[in-house]
């Protein structure tokens, strides 16, 4: 790493917190490295109320671009100079590029999600799926599940009215999809939606240590063999809810491929290079 870094080395970063559990500065640095791009990649430990002064640094710095995670992803908006249209239908970014001072902010997590999916050999067209959360992943796993024709997306979230607003977004950008809404409190009802459903989604942090022995999913009856679970968390790599799912015979995935896989898309939007899947898959995903 040291003999690649010179005065021209271009800065990339993860922000947010906790990201010290990250894995992005080793798989990003080593596509760099693999590449022979000349960049380098660390994470900063960025709060909501410190990412105003994050982004005047960004600049300053003449960074490359910053991926974002929780708690900031809804924060960064505000400073962003353009968003993508998936940016702007969800608000919330989680990949931003730096274009000598213009900032666009981009949101991969969504697109990333469906990805990872598709590399385990599931598709969401015409699936009923169910999802567990309502932030800037969640949503931007709800919006790309319905673009890509998912036929009924049921959400559950704490804030049902939030909810609501994604699930009145994703009515108008995709009619064919029906969309249902539900308090995350309600344990029949999620109990009844994953019973009917082909794919359930959790896209909170519920499960990501220091939650590790906590589930979204109370009542474990709902389970059934052949059903997908995914989880967004991939620390641990294995949460609860796929210990128990995997018990019940479900199907499982971890979100250690979703961070790949959004990943891989940010990587394009930085380098305008592919990032080497498979290398970096067998390096750091096995």
């Amino acid at each position: 790493m040291e003999s690649r870094i010179s005065g021209h080395t271009g800065l990339l970063a993860l922000i947010g917190s906790p990201v010290g559990h990250s894995g992005s500065p080793a798989m990003y640095n080593y596509s760099f490295e693999r590449l022979g791009l000349d960049y380098a990649y660390v994470a900063f430990d960025i709060k909501a109320e410190e990412v105003a002064d994050a982004i005047a640094a960004m600049k300053t710095f003449k960074m490359r671009g910053c991926n974002v995670t929780m708690p900031c992803k809804t924060e960064v908006v505000k400073y962003m100079d353009e968003l993508s249209p998936a940016a702007r239908i969800i608000g919330a970014v989680n990949t931003i590029v730096n274009d000598d001072g213009k900032l666009t902010g981009y949101i991969t997590d969504g697109e990333g999600f469906v990805n990872n999916l598709k590399d385990h050999g599931i598709d969401v067209m015409g699936k009923k799926v169910v999802i567990a959360g309502g932030g800037g992943a969640a949503t931007a796993i709800q919006v790309q599940c319905a673009l890509d024709g998912v036929r009924e997306i049921t959400i559950f979230n704490r804030t049902v009215s939030k909810a609501c607003e994604t699930a009145e977004k994703i009515r108008r950008e995709v009619p064919d999809c029906t969309v249902n809404v539900f308090d995350i409190a309600d344990v029949a009802a999620m109990t009844r939606e994953i019973r009917t459903c082909e794919i359930f989604i959790n896209a909170t942090s519920v499960g990501m240590t220091p939650m590790d022995e906590e589930s979204v999913v109370k009542d474990v009856s709902a389970f059934y063999p052949g059903l997908v679970i995914a989880d967004a968390v991939y620390n641990p790599e294995e949460t609860k809810l796929l210990r128990e799912a995997k018990e019940a015979g479900c199907i499982c995935v971890s979100g250690r491929g979703m961070l790949l896989w959004q990943g891989v898309a940010a990587f394009k939007l930085y380098t305008g290079q592919e990032m080497p899947v498979e290398e970096v898959k067998e390096k750091f995903f096995h």
